[in-house]
């Protein structure tokens, strides 16, 4: 066996440590990523990484932060270890010289669901994922324990609780659990927040299984004390995977991998990567539009019940009558609370309205879950700009920029004042919009961008004589339209003007919280219902690779609502 350790930057430039394993038998070109436990360490999977099973893989895998050789202290944000296991994937893909396509990934426990969520949240092509023991719900042996957390979170944000779990309820063999107990790199702690925002984020996936499509293994560990293995089944049925396997350890503690039988686990294991690889994953595109097309008319046409439906006739008698009172909601019932006027404006994220009522009002208002998103998602998108005009001035490329539909673009003035040498078009719909954004570039002295009005569905508007980008950015707009065909149409004028080295920038909405409020509570700038279609960001980047964009990056904000991606 062939062992070298070394250390990969994260997302936050953080120094995370990993290990890469590979037996001495011929390799077969593939990769195994294996993901251990929470509280524990890539060291106590090096005899799995031996079995005969893996032979030909080359197997690698890291230490969390926090945990055993990775001197970055733990997060408190559970997305972070998404975030972490993307930029994972592609540091072993460059330097394999490898594709997602070559990876197959075994996940334990908590990190069960740190997997799951980077496949709903990220749609990578990886082959496929076992997961052993998903972590969905925790037991926590204690009433309300997580909105007792929650709550002491707000005193002390930086809390810090010790596990309750005990080897003994880990696994039944001796021998393992006096190896747990005498291990030094055992990290007993972990952020309260780390494990709230845990489990919000594994009953979001759960629920919205149905929009994976990654081939699934899951053993469930029939005597487990640590997690709740029926909602592992709820997972499990949720799945819209071509190629899914459900397994029941029966007798098994949670730590499956460490049980005197984990041979049995690891069986099962092999046989499923052995079909991963062996057939192609089905594409399913047609089917998950057809899942949130269901959810988008019952929304739209089904019946709630009578106290929702109580609930939201009460919230839009008081926007009706008392919306007035704060600037954001008498811009949205004016303009519409999907406009670029009411973007900008949420944006500026400055409270103001009419006394200091009208201030509380407003504060509550911008602060709400899917503006808080909205902010983020901006933050992301300057990100990957500033990136990408830094890529392009290093081949010493001259930098262009098209918003096919971007409003006033207050944030591409940002862009405009800080790189004076890039060339901006922003365009829309909206005459005001555009009129908007004029007097901005006016007031801030800029004369590199400009500002016309054009529709981004009509294919005839797009020229490459006219513009000739190597950016091009999609922020916000397809959100708004339910037909593929529609937005296909602006795909299409984009790729015929783009420059064939240069990037494209799509956002995403593969989940939201508020769809129902939102359809029953706020208007569109049709003065009609604001009624979405989400998209899964397997469908939208399907559609994108269709045209031949391929995406090389993606972030995405810590409630899984927005995405930006970079193709």
């Amino acid at each position: 066996m062939k062992t070298q350790t070394g250390i990969f930057k994260s997302f936050d430039d953080s120094e995370i440590f990993y290990r890469e394993w590979e037996q001495e038998d011929k390799s077969n070109g593939r990769i195994l990523i294996i993901l251990h436990r929470g509280h524990e360490h890539s060291k106590r999977l090096e005899d799995i990484a031996k079995k005969p099973e893996f032979a030909g893989y080359k197997i690698y895998s890291y230490d969390n932060r926090g945990h055993g050789e990775t001197k970055t202290k733990a997060t408190y944000e559970f997305m972070d270890l998404v975030r972490d296991l993307d930029i994972f994937v592609g540091f072993v893909c460059k330097k394999e010289q490898k594709s997602q396509e070559d990876i197959f990934i075994i996940a334990n426990s908590v990190a069960g669901v740190t997997a799951s969520t980077w496949i709903h949240d990220f749609a990578p092509k990886v082959r496929g994922v076992a997961l052993i023991a998903p972590a969905f719900k925790i037991k926590l042996y204690f009433p309300f324990a997580k909105e007792f957390l929650k709550l002491a979170i707000k005193f002390k944000p930086k809390l810090n609780i010790k596990s309750y779990v005990k080897s003994k309820f880990l696994t039944h063999n001796k021998s393992e659990q006096n190896r747990y107990d005498n291990d030094p790199l055992i990290t007993p702690n972990i952020p309260a927040r780390q494990l709230t925002t845990l489990l919000d984020s594994a009953k979001r996936v759960v629920d919205d299984a149905y929009l994976i499509a990654t081939p699934m293994l899951i053993l469930s560990a029939t005597d487990d004390y640590v997690v709740d293995n029926k909602t592992q089944g709820d997972f499990y049925a949720n799945l819209s995977s071509s190629l899914k396997h459900f397994v029941k350890l029966d007798g098994f503690y949670h730590g499956v991998l460490y049980e005197n039988e984990h041979q049995k686990a690891i069986d099962k294991i092999a046989l499923f990567m052995k079909k991963c690889f062996r057939q192609k994953p089905k594409l399913i595109v047609d089917e998950m539009v057809k899942l949130t097309q269901k959810e988008q008319d019952k929304i739209a046409f089904g019946t709630l019940p009578i106290y929702k439906e109580l609930n939201y006739s009460i919230q839009r008698a008081m926007m009706k009558r008392l919306g007035f009172l704060s600037d954001g909601m008498k811009i949205g019932l004016k303009y519409g609370f999907d406009s670029g006027v009411t973007l900008d404006y949420v944006y500026k994220n400055e409270p103001s309205g009419v006394g200091m009522l009208g201030k509380i009002i407003d504060k509550n208002y911008l602060n709400s879950i899917g503006w808080r998103g909205i902010r983020q998602r901006k933050a992301n998108l300057i990100t990957i700009i500033e990136q990408k005009i830094e890529n392009l001035q290093e081949k010493r490329q001259k930098v262009k920029i098209l918003d096919i539909a971007g409003g006033p673009a207050r944030y591409l003035i940002e862009i405009a004042t800080k790189y004076p040498q890039v060339e901006i078009q922003v365009r829309d719909y909206e005459e005001q919009n555009i009129n908007e954004g004029r007097e901005l570039a006016k007031s801030h002295n800029l004369t590199n961008i400009k500002y016309s009005q054009s529709d981004a569905f009509d294919k005839t508007n797009y020229d490459s004589k006219i513009f000739n980008p190597n950016i091009v950015i999609i922020s916000g707009v397809f959100e708004l339209f339910e037909d593929n065909t529609l937005i296909s149409n602006a795909i299409d004028g984009v790729a015929s003007i783009m420059q064939d080295d240069g990037f494209l920038l799509y956002t995403g909405q593969p989940w939201h919280p508020q769809l129902e409020q939102i359809a029953n509570v706020l208007g569109n700038h049709k003065n009609e219902k604001w009624i979405m279609r989400r998209r899964s960001q397997y469908e939208l980047d399907y559609l994108f690779s269709k045209r031949g964009f391929k995406k090389d990056k993606m972030l995405i904000d810590d409630w899984g609502i927005f995405t930006i991606s970079c193709a």
